[in-house]
């Protein structure tokens, strides 16, 4: 039986992150267990020709309303009450994932939580992307992790070195500043070693890009670190798959971690924060060090550079930890529950 979903999700494509590249494949599931998708979005952008779904962006009340009039369930990538509150008035039923807290900080009450968690009683089923996110959440939730795109992130022959590679947006929470630190104090402290030659990449944009690459400067010679913008897709995969080691030191408790998915998948260790989803996301693929501490940072990767059998240990649970994270195992799970709240 084909199903009308109506898919909500803040952002999207242009837009480059998790919930924009969850919300795809998603959505790519969706069309090819044989329903029909409509998708809204506040993010502005296009065209959307060569989409096989229509795409309404920045809808207006009245097209929120004949959506949602069309739709037989609703799907939310994501609270999203701006685009979701006719659901109301037509009683459709819907499903929530939880991509993030519902609090910017732990413990933290505001007027945004309390409408947020009374939207989530509101909706027939609610999933969470990792443990760190149920607990904190909504412990009533699902457990479906996030997955990524596994024809797109995959091994391929690649000649590798001691390489480091960064990805993600360039703003304090994502600690960027913390993995060039750890990679300079890593190579003062191996001045003759093999990972002398090793070199830094960073992967992404944002705000932070010109006082990164002024520390960088200031601690690296040129040799050892690039910075090569935003990357998506192929040309991600192709420049993870030069690399050997995987800094994601988030000061932020990251609920998941799509990008570290990505890396495992194309052959890299990650190392990891331990706050949040972070080491749900990376199992027994990756290492965790203390969050937000540059010398814990450093003395695991230290750690983990000097110990053969730990590297194989990453390495030998990678096609196990990436199994269980499969688009189709995760996106499976997803349209069973949509399936399952139509009466």
């Amino acid at each position: 039986m084909s199903i009308k979903i109506l898919f909500l999700s803040h952002v999207f494509a242009p837009s480059i992150g998790g919930i924009e590249s969850s919300s795809q494949v998603l959505i790519d599931a969706f069309l090819t267990a044989g329903h029909q998708v409509r998708l809204l979005t506040k993010q502005p952008g296009g065209p959307d020709d060569e989409e096989p779904f229509p795409i309404i962006r920045c809808p207006s009340w009245a097209e929120l309303v004949t959506h949602h009039r069309w739709a037989e369930v609703i799907f939310e990538n994501n609270p999203c009450l701006r685009l979701g509150w006719p659901k109301l008035l037509f009683g459709k039923p819907s499903v929530v994932i939880l991509q993030t807290w519902l609090a910017a900080r732990e413990g933290q009450v505001t007027l945004a939580t309390r409408f947020k968690t009374a939207w989530l009683a509101k909706t027939d089923q609610v999933i969470a992307i990792s443990t760190a996110v149920r607990e904190r959440c909504w412990p009533k939730a699902l457990l479906i992790g996030n997955t990524y795109d596994d024809n797109v992130f995959t091994r391929r022959p690649a000649a590798r070195k001691k390489d480091f590679i960064f990805v993600g947006r360039l703003v304090s929470d994502k600690g960027a500043d913390f993995a060039i630190q750890a990679f300079a104090s890593l190579l003062k402290a191996n001045p003759t070693a093999e990972l002398a030659t090793a070199t830094l990449t960073i992967v992404g944009d944002g705000p932070d890009r010109a006082p990164l690459q002024a520390l960088a400067a200031a601690l690296l010679p040129s040799a050892h670190v690039q910075f090569v913008g935003a990357l998506q897709g192929r040309d991600l995969a192709e420049e993870l798959n030069r690399h050997s080691y995987q800094f994601i030191p988030s000061l932020w408790r990251e609920p998941f971690g799509i990008v570290a998915l990505e890396g495992i998948a194309c052959g890299l260790i990650p190392i990891v924060s331990d706050g949040g989803g972070l080491p749900y996301a990376v199992g027994e693929a990756g290492v965790t060090f203390k969050r937000g501490e540059l010398a814990s940072l450093v003395a695991v990767t230290s750690q983990l550079l000097q110990s053969p059998a730990q590297q194989r240990k990453c390495r030998q649970a990678a096609p196990a930890h990436l199994a269980a994270f499969s688009a189709r195992r995760i996106t499976s799970q997803i349209v069973a529950v949509v399936e399952s709240v139509l009466p």
